[in-house]
């Protein structure tokens, strides 16, 4: 299957497997588009793997390290200065990510790098929510077990992309980094017709 316009190779399984990353400027099909699909099931699988173009972006990707390294850029590159998320997955001692991250994108003089990513919760995403090289069931289930998700219901699950402005940063990037696809209201619209639709996650 060919590579969505964004980032991935839909339903690829190989841990590891990098995402490939396209052009700006890539929109999300809206949740009617998948009406023709009647199997419910079915119809909820492949409004994940629409989502996913969100999920498995730069602007996420890049937060939810596998190795609690952040990377950076629309190549997940490493991050530069190295850094580590530390006990709390903001930095470790004497070099928090509050030490460059402010509560808002700031824009820079460098050639190398036009703004620096801010909000006032700067962070990675815990270990238990970990993306980078796992496929899209994976990331599913993930996204699906309190265990791993923190504690939350679906309800909250789609309350948290819809609202949180955290997520909602992944569309408001700041200079020099292409934003997610779509907005985030079209994500959260696709993330409760997937709830309603059962939550089911693409096959292996």
């Amino acid at each position: 299957m060919s590579p969505s316009a964004w980032s991935i190779l839909i339903g690829l399984s190989a841990v590891g497997a990098a995402p490939v990353f396209a052009a700006e400027g890539v929109a999300l099909k809206a949740v009617s588009t998948f009406s023709s699909i009647d199997e419910p099931h079915a119809r909820s699988m492949a409004l994940f793997v629409e989502a996913a173009k969100v999920i498995q972006s730069p602007r996420c990707l890049n937060c939810h390290p596998v190795t609690r390294k952040p990377t950076q850029g629309n190549d997940l590159h490493g991050h530069v200065p190295p850094m580590n998320a530390g006990a709390g997955d903001h930095g470790v001692p004497g070099l928090p990510c509050k030490s460059c991250h402010g509560d808002a994108n700031a824009a820079t003089l460098a050639s190398s790098i036009a703004s620096i990513p801010g909000h006032p919760r700067w962070g990675l995403a815990p270990v238990s929510m970990a993306w980078q090289g796992k496929s899209l069931r994976e990331i599913c289930l993930q996204l699906k077990d309190r265990a791993s998700n923190g504690g939350r219901s679906l309800s909250e699950i789609h309350e948290h992309v819809a609202r949180d402005s955290l997520v909602g940063w992944a569309w408001h990037p700041g200079e020099g980094r292409i934003a997610a696809p779509g907005s985030q209201a079209q994500f959260g619209a696709l993330i409760a017709a997937w709830i309603s639709t059962g939550a089911a996650c693409p096959q292996p």
